[in-house]
């Protein structure tokens, strides 16, 4: 894969992941859920970017956040750049543009969503609202995709940390950025060999 085309992946998948999160927003009261099917459902929630909707407490935590994920962002960067010259694994390039692209993707989503849309509580968000719900760089992580294949299966008391509580599996609901970023790392892994062979 030469640079362009890494750069065109990218822009592809930032494109699906802006157009559904800009499509969800607009469209979806907040915690709104619609069923696709018994296993699969859109349902519309935000977080303040980290996995599993982990927040940084303190008034600068969400800035640190924001900030610390462009410096990322610049450095992944160079590694993509870096290994195409190099010609390493086409493995390897793949799984960092995957991990790029999902970057970019949710931190559009801190940086510019809190200035352009209003709030989604009681109300379907506009998109370039005179009444923001945020300021720049402390948007909300849009969300969407949730598939509880296994649903409310109650638990002995015995298990830890679960016990006596339904279980559900899998409870995460999450993005189109974060199944390219999920996917690039799960890339370095299987292919652990294959990406960091010698060229």
């Amino acid at each position: 894969m030469n640079l362009k085309k890494a750069y065109l992946f990218v822009f592809l998948i930032l494109l699906i992941d802006q157009a559904s999160k800009i499509y969800i927003k607009t469209n979806f009261y907040l915690n709104e859920q619609v069923k696709v099917f018994e296993w699969f459902r859109i349902y519309f929630v935000e977080n303040e970017g980290m996995a599993w909707g982990a927040e940084i407490p303190g008034a600068y935590g969400k800035l640190f956040l924001t900030l610390f994920r462009i410096v990322a962002v610049g450095g992944i960067s160079w590694w993509l750049n870096d290994s195409i010259k190099k010609g390493l694994s086409k493995y390897l390039t793949v799984a960092i543009t995957l991990i790029l692209a999902g970057a970019i993707g949710n931190i559009i989503d801190s940086v510019f969503y809190g200035v352009i849309f209003n709030d989604s509580y009681s109300q379907v968000a506009t998109i370039f609202s005179n009444e923001p719900y945020g300021t720049w760089f402390h948007g909300e992580v849009v969300d969407m995709l949730y598939f509880p294949i296994i649903k409310d299966i109650p638990m002995p008391e015995w298990v830890p940390l679960i016990g006596g509580k339904p279980f559900t599996f899998f409870n995460a609901i999450f993005n189109i950025a974060d199944v390219a970023i999920s996917t690039g790392f799960g890339i370095l892994i299987v292919f652990n060999k294959r990406c960091f062979k010698e060229a």
